[in-house]
């Protein structure tokens, strides 16, 4: 990478001149929140910045364009954006995996805002596009976040991301004809998607925020559902997860011969209990322990 020193050092010196001007930066709304936690007091008054309000969203503008009138200050901000893409240029090709009858992959031709995912009939060698996720927007900001096949691979499911989200909608699809097949489940979040035969499949939520939480609702007690295809998604079977399973972290998924259903519960990013559950049986669920397994009825 053949960065040039003089633009940063040139950085340093336009930063701190700017620095050294009185900076007014916009007033935040501010509270009188306070918590205690184990007997101390702890003040948090910028809480209401949580919320998704008329007042966050003024605030959340004048910072946007506080920040842009400093940006476009920079005179060799150009240069930089230009170096940049320069070096991001190039096309990026991931592993191949093969779904049924197709042979998929992603390409990205260079400077793309989402990756596209295409596919090879490995019959005919004849290559489409399959998902293109630079579409799913106006502005390219929707991205494919998930995308799981059912053995036969040809039905699917993929997840989307509008913003960065980390409220999910998961869509359903003919995998052969690429048409939706079923209603979009939406309010999805922290999911994983694994089918079970050609039924359906199992993902993971919370309850919906209540109007306006949406970025502040406590979301503390993660489920793992069912969906069926051809039904509603209010309809969907709650699995495991809920008020006996709270401060968890839930992912679901099937074994290759379909037999059992394997589920994760997890607090940290290190350590997690794993329940196993023979699809063959109606209500039991195994919780695997270091030393036996306890057997739980759902």
């Amino acid at each position: 990478m053949n960065f040039k020193p003089m633009l940063l050092t040139a950085g340093v010196l336009f930063s701190a001149s700017f620095y050294s001007q009185t900076m007014n930066y916009p007033k935040a709304l501010k509270g009188a929140q306070t918590d205690t936690y184990f007997g101390t007091a702890v003040s948090d008054p910028y809480r209401d910045l949580e919320n998704d309000s008329d007042a966050t969203k003024k605030w959340v503008d004048e910072e946007v364009a506080y920040s842009q009138n400093y940006l476009s200050k920079i005179p060799f901000r150009d240069k930089i954006k230009n170096q940049l893409k320069e070096i991001w240029n190039y096309e990026k090709i991931s592993a191949p995996f093969k779904e049924g009858e197709y042979t998929y992959y992603s390409k990205n031709d260079g400077l793309q805002a989402q990756s596209v995912l295409y596919r090879t009939n490995n019959k005919a060698k004849a290559t489409e596009v399959f998902l293109d996720p630079n579409k799913f927007s106006e502005k390219g900001t929707t991205s494919l976040s998930n995308l799981s096949f059912n053995k036969k691979g040809t039905l699917a499911a993929y997840s989307i991301s509008e913003g960065g989200s980390d409220w999910n909608k998961i869509i359903i699809i003919d995998a052969v004809t690429k048409k939706q097949i079923d209603e979009t489940l939406v309010d999805v979040k922290f999911s994983g998607i694994s089918w079970q035969g050609d039924e359906g499949f199992y993902y993971s939520s919370y309850d919906k925020p209540k109007e306006g939480t949406v970025l502040s609702g406590m979301t503390d007690k993660h489920k793992v559902y069912f969906h069926k295809l051809g039904t509603k998604q209010s309809e969907d079977k709650l699995i495991f997860g809920g008020e006996k399973t709270p401060r968890r972290y839930l992912g679901a998924s099937v074994s290759d011969d379909q037999r059992y259903l394997i589920i994760s519960a997890a607090n940290a990013t290190n350590g997690n209990e794993l329940f196993i559950k023979d699809l063959k049986k109606e209500v039991t669920l195994y919780r695997l322990t270091k030393d036996l397994i306890l057997t739980l009825t759902l």
